[in-house]
């Protein structure tokens, strides 16, 4: 088993990617308590409460690897982009602090793509900078989660590094799935998973109660939806996606998630207002669930809150499971192939390995 740090873990879309492809989770860390009760439910593990700033180096487990999404408000293109200005965007070099003092195997960070855009790009460097200086091999791009099964148009700038000692770089998997005919038939990939595939089988989702609170007793936990009027931001574009595209973005609020596919279509009347077509136009936002579905979180994966708001901001601030699998696996084949090079090819030996302290 290859042991792992998470850090910024959220509800754990990336920690349960990694445990899918193998791995061990046995520290997770993250301060919004309004996650605590379902990344413990379903990770099984305690939650450290404590802002990173706040944890010494030597409080955290030795481990082979260090995986954790930064805060990405501060870098987001959709914000005020204030980067390291903001004491959220200044987290992202405690991550690298706790990396250069633990000295796993290799990390693992996530973003968004505002983070390498031209007003962040020259930050970015100097933290890539930073990880290097602290020994890793640095390998990043920006992937769309679309290419590798999710069914959302979702880009995110992932970053990996491996110990130098190891003498690899990491290579990103190829994309598994396309929507371009000649890239399919020449590459034999999978078309894109679609809206109707994601979400086959749900019951009928249920409005949330009265102030958004959550319904009991549903067929399927978190098959609710949040009330309310759109505001002239949300009208401002389109947000329906037929039966056989993939979603927009599933984004850290329950205001602005998209429309279930079975609503009434939108049709623009401006440049900034779109409007509702027929006369007694039928629409809803997409459930809990169904978002979770579009984030590739299995049914049995609960959400647990007061307010069904929280649950669209855990999900929305996840990274798609299958999209952290897909990252997990290469990591780990990669891991195995140069420990059974080091090992002599004995599997016994590999797993000595494995196990061995990190830091002689």
């Amino acid at each position: 088993m290859i042991d792992i740090d998470s850090f910024f873990s959220g509800c754990g879309g990336l920690d349960l990617g990694f445990t899918n492809a193998g791995f061990r989770i046995i520290y997770a860390n993250d301060n919004w308590k309004g996650l605590e009760e379902t990344y413990e439910k379903n990770h099984k593990i305690k939650l450290d409460m404590r802002s990173i700033t706040e944890i010494p180096s030597n409080e955290i487990p030795k481990c082979d690897g260090i995986i954790g999404g930064p805060p990405c408000q501060s870098w987001s293109l959709g914000g005020k982009m204030l980067g390291v200005k903001d004491k959220r965007g200044q987290l992202f070099y405690e991550y690298v602090r706790v990396i250069k003092d633990k000295k796993p195997l290799f990390f693992v960070a996530e973003n968004v793509p505002g983070i390498i855009s031209s007003t962040h790009l020259p930050e970015f460097k100097r933290l890539l900078e930073k990880f290097a200086e602290a020994g890793y091999n640095i390998s990043y791009k920006l992937l769309d989660a679309r290419d590798y099964g999710v069914p959302q148009e979702r880009k995110r700038v992932i970053i990996v590094g491996y110990r130098k000692d190891l003498e690899k770089r990491f290579e990103f998997p190829e994309p598994t799935h396309s929507k371009n005919i000649n890239t399919l038939n020449e590459k034999k990939l999978k078309n894109y998973v679609s809206l109707k595939e994601a979400l086959e089988g749900l019951p009928e989702a249920l409005a949330a109660k009265e102030k958004n609170k959550p319904n009991a007793n549903l067929t399927i936990q978190n098959q609710e939806y949040m009330n309310g009027s759109f505001s002239t931001i949300y009208m401002s574009r389109n947000r329906l996606k037929s039966w056989d595209d993939c979603s927009y973005t599933i984004q850290a609020g329950g205001r602005h998630a998209p429309l279930h596919p079975s609503s009434s279509k939108m049709k623009k009347v401006t440049d900034n207002r779109w409007v509702f077509e027929g006369d007694n136009p039928k629409f809803r936002r997409l459930s809990v669930r169904e978002a979770a579905r579009i984030q590739t979180f299995p049914d049995d994966f609960i959400f647990y809150y007061r307010n069904v708001a929280d649950g669209y901001k855990m999900i929305g601030n996840a990274v798609p499971v299958k999209l952290a699998e897909v990252i997990a696996n290469k990591i780990k084949a990669d891991l195995i192939g140069m420990i059974h090079i080091k090992a002599g090819n004995d599997r016994k030996n590999v797993t000595q390995e494995l196990h061995k302290p990190l830091i002689q």
